[in-house]
């Protein structure tokens, strides 16, 4: 079968980039590759799934078409490119000349138009045509052997359109019913009007009874009110409308079969493409596991996008392929086999004699641990690692006899526990963990390099290997050459020979040494020195004290929970036969979509995946929610499920067979805000909105019948911190009242005493408090409140009438960003802003939100961390056997022996309280229980 792809190049590539706009991706060089590594995937993807035998990327060019010369407001309003999207384009160009895939263009005519034309004379030609595009204008195009391809997108599959397909969507008879509807609606993003009055809903039924545009327009007399005005008064425009939105089937293109043929990618054009956009994972998806960055170099690129067409319409890249890349020269590859260093096996007394002698003299120096895996509460040492100067290293092996490896790390306890001498390290924590397990504490100022990098530059990936790539140009041993892939095939360290671990291990050493060099200074220049040495740092020992020491989950609880979510379940199971008529499997998409779609007709515009299987997702039931009660049962239901095997039924899986407890790991390197997550278990995600939910906190419990859970949670310390930023007088005031924050901004913004607030405007105005640092509009409150969009106006406005502290701080603070491109927490945290004076109103809206919120988020996390550190120092200090166990949101977690209760209360009140000097009052509530629900 000859199955040709036709790519809508500039929608697919929009979408790219901003389906990854919340986290995007970005090399060391600070290139935003979002858009050209989403294009890059897709077009990897449907290669792999459709294996099309012939493809094309096809683009408008700036030459104005028919539509512009019609009618002047034709996509005339659209919004400007994405900046970092417009400097994407060259390289989405060199990825589609790698692929050895044709781009198409011609002056005068739209990608539809292109896509429309090749497709039809495809057709006839024998192929089965796939129109790869989000746009619903290529409905009309569909026929037989013509379908829409839509990619799959935020975890829901791709879709295949075909004439059944947008027949049901757009509930037409024909599909070039598709324009009519198009006419009347119109479509605001390109500048097509339709006819006033008209949307998607009265389109449709206006087509179903009319049959078309012309027909409306001569039956405009039957039509009633305000309707027929329009469609008399507007019928020139609605038929301009219909115009426009008619994909033109006649380009001046050929169909060149030949020149459409698939053919293999270009290793010589995008090896050095993926190097230079530092592409590592795309790269061995390619190339396989030999691909590396450094080992390749791509050069500077003079090319003209759209040149002038050849003859059968396809544009030539106006470049020569030999003027594009450039082989790397020798000295550009830098890895172990090229770069002379001297690495040490220190294998008997008289060597490690020798190396501890050495590191006993060193006012820093650099360590690392080798293991049998990646869970240091569940893993064994297998070597250690040493550097204090650039290209020089040991490495330490231990047996797998474990008294003789405590045997060989006791001897290193007097340098790694010296005070004295500072370490250094990549990804410090698990390290410091480790060596707890045989009973060294390390001491010692830390240095983190991937903190380090965390702090410089919060948006992009901070491990090991990718550091050494980007900032040394030097590729490290990959792990994956010593014990293999990931998989229950890959094998264990302690079987690799000696030579080759030595040689890893002490280049693990030596590369973080000099990552060390490098990032002292970059954290200078970014003003981030005390954050990294009085914050992140210190928090290290802190976050493996809390890892080591874990807490214990409360089987029993956890049991006969799980049997009453088991009941539940089962009545919701009953309920929901009962409703439907019918048992089915509730957890199946496919019985569920047919019972809810086919037999109970709850949308007859449900949407099907690509297997035909009727969307069941949480959205689509949601939508539903309120128009029936079994989708809420069913909601329910799948709450319950999830409550059971996610957590109630997880946790007992997770304990740790040496502990007998259950041990998070804290991840400190990840949210670009500062705020901790957690995984194995998510401890940020366990559910408390709900009274089932909440109970899950019942199964933590203190070690012991001597001990108590003792937890303390900041109270609206985000608010306290917006007040304490803004200075603004009535919201200090009010905190420095003691008032409730909400009920006092309620009697503020409707102008009313204290006791008149009702609870619907103590409602809003909570609404309002925690918005307004979110950035939310007047839509947006009226949507979340349920009220009209004017009153939401009203009370906004109303808002900052009585905050002006406020409004001024989000002036001030956008106006910081857009001249600094960052804004700063009261710690000097920093949140880099790139898109801040973007031209595009989406991109640069997302940065304002994050101009306004970053600051109150960093600070609050930066609060709790200097708490969790001064209150782990003074525990210590004082010798107490209490222990903090977890941290979540604004919540730190105690297990503390009976008779230590009321000695911990004041130093964890007062450590939380002035971890920050603010003006503001900062209120934390402290409780205790027989577990976590009740003490908190």
């Amino acid at each position: 079968m000859k199955k040709l792809f036709l790519l809508d190049g500039m929608a697919l590539i929009y979408r790219a980039h901003f389906a990854l706009s919340k986290t995007p991706r970005f090399t060391s060089g600070g290139i935003n590759t979002s858009a050209v590594m989403g294009f890059t995937n897709t077009l990897l993807e449907v290669i792999r799934k459709e294996k099309p035998t012939h493809m094309a990327v096809v683009f408008d060019t700036e030459a104005p078409t028919e539509r512009h010369i019609d009618f002047a407001a034709y996509k005339a309003h659209r919004e400007s490119m994405p900046e970092d999207l417009s400097a994407a384009l060259p390289y989405i160009f060199k990825v589609i000349l790698g692929f050895n895939i044709p781009v198409i263009t011609s002056d005068g005519y739209e990608a539809d138009d292109i896509i429309g034309t090749l497709a039809k004379k495809a057709e006839i030609q024998g192929y089965q045509v796939y129109c790869m595009t989000p746009d619903k204008d290529f409905g009309q195009l569909v026929s037989e052997n013509i379908f829409i391809y839509k990619p799959a997108r935020m975890g829901n599959e791709m879709e295949i359109l075909g004439v059944k397909e947008i027949l049901e969507k757009w509930e037409i008879e024909r599909v070039e019913q598709v324009i009519d509807i198009l006419g009347l609606w119109g479509d605001a993003v390109d500048g097509i009007p339709g006819i006033p009055g008209i949307g998607e809903k009265t389109a449709k039924a206006l087509i179903k009874q009319y049959g078309s545009v012309e027909e409306i327009i001569s039956h405009s007399h039957e039509l009633k009110g305000k309707q027929r005005e329009n469609v008399e008064q507007f019928a020139e425009q609605g038929m301009m409308s219909k115009k426009l939105a008619t994909i033109n089937l006649n380009v001046p293109v050929e169909l060149d079969e030949e020149g459409l043929a698939m053919g293999p990618p270009s290793k010589d054009l995008l090896e050095p493409l993926f190097a230079e956009l530092e592409f590592r994972t795309l790269g061995r998806r390619v190339f396989g596991d030999d691909f590396s960055i450094t080992e390749t170099r791509a050069v500077s690129i003079q090319t003209d996008l759209f040149g002038q067409p050849v003859a059968d319409g396809r544009t030539t890249m106006a470049v020569e392929v030999q003027d594009i890349y450039e082989p790397p020269a020798a000295a550009d590859a830098k890895n172990i086999h090229n770069v002379t260093h001297e690495y040490h096996l220190a294998d008997n007394p008289e060597k490690r004699k020798t190396l501890i002698e050495t590191l006993a003299k060193q006012k820093n120096f650099c360590f690392d641990t080798e293991t049998t895996g990646t869970d240091a509460n569940d893993c064994e040492l297998v070597g250690l690692s040493f550097a204090v100067k650039a290209g020089e290293a040991w490495y330490v092996p231990v047996p797998a006899d474990q008294e003789i490896t405590r045997g060989i790390v006791n001897e290193f306890k007097p340098v790694l526990e010296d005070a004295a001498i500072g370490k250094t390290g990549q990804n410090l924590k698990f390290d410091i963990l480790m060596l707890k397990w045989y009973g060294v504490e390390v001491k010692g100022e830390l240095f983190d390099t991937m903190m380090a990098h965390y702090v410089i530059d919060p948006d992009t990936r901070h491990g090991m290997d990718v550091l050494s790539e980007n900032y040394l140009n030097y590729k490290p041993v990959s792990i994956t050459e010593l014990i293999g892939a990931k998989g229950k095939n890959q094998g264990s360290m302690r079987d690799v020979e000696i030579e080759k671990i030595k040689e890893y291990a002490a280049e693990d050493a030596d590369i973080t040494l000099q990552l060390k060099t490098i990032f002292e200074p970059k954290l200078k220049e970014v003003e981030s020195e005390k954050l990294i040495h009085e914050i992140e740092n210190p928090l290290i020992y802190v976050l493996a004290d809390m890892e080591y020491e874990g807490v214990l989950i409360d089987h029993e609880t956890l049991k006969e929970f799980s049997k009453e979510l088991e009941t539940d379940i089962a009545k919701f199971e009953k309920i929901i036969f009962e409703k439907a008529g019918v048992r089915f499997n509730i957890a199946s998409p496919k019985q569920l979509g047919e019972v809810l779609f086919e037999k109970l007709m709850l949308d007859p515009k449900a949407k099907k995946t690509k297997t035909g299987q009727y969307q069941t997702g949480e959205d689509v039931l949601m939508g539903l929610a309120a128009k029936s009660d079994i989708v809420r049962d069913i909601l329910d239901f799948r709450q319950l499920q999830k409550l059971k095997s996610t957590y109630v039924d997880a946790l007992p899986t997770m304990v740790n067979r040496k502990t007998g407890r259950v041990h998070t790991s804290y991840n400190q390197a990840v949210a670009a805000t500062g705020r901790l997550s957690s995984n194995n278990p998510n401890l940020q995600n366990i559910p408390i909105r709900t009274e089932r939910g909440r109970e899950v906190r019942k199964a933590f419990i203190p070690r012991d019948s001597g001990h108590t859970i003792v937890s303390a949670d900041y109270s609206q310390i985000e608010l306290r911190i917006i007040a304490e930023i803004s200075k603004d007088a009535n919201m200090m005031e009010a905190f420095v009242q003691n008032l409730d924050i909400h009920t006092a901004t309620a009697a503020n913004v409707y102008g009313i005493s204290l006791e008149e607030v009702t609870s619907t405007q103590r409602r809003n105005a909570k609404a309002v408090n925690f918005g307004i640092i979110y950035g939310q509009s007047a839509f947006g409150l009226s949507q979340s409140l349920g009220i009209p969009r004017k009153e939401a106006a009203e009370i906004i406005d109303n808002y900052f009438a009585q905050y002006p502290g406020i409004k001024n701080y989000m002036a001030d603070t956008m106006n910081f960003a857009r001249e600094n491109g960052y804004v700063c927490t009261l710690m000097g945290r920093r949140r880099y802003l790139r898109d801040i004076n973007s031209a595009n109103a989406t991109v640069r809206g997302f940065a304002e939100r994050n101009a306004i919120n970053a600051p109150i988020q960093g600070s609050a996390a930066d609060m709790i961390k200097i708490a969790m550190i001064n209150i782990h120092r003074e525990f210590k200090a004082r010798n107490l056997d209490a222990r903090m166990t977890m941290q979540v949101h604004d919540e730190l977690v105690f297990d503390v022996p009976h008779h230590e209760v009321e000695i911990v209360k004041p130093i964890i009140m007062e450590n939380m309280k002035n971890a920050i000097k603010t003006t503001v009052p900062i209120m934390v509530e402290i409780g205790t229980g027989v577990n976590w629900l009740e003490a908190h």
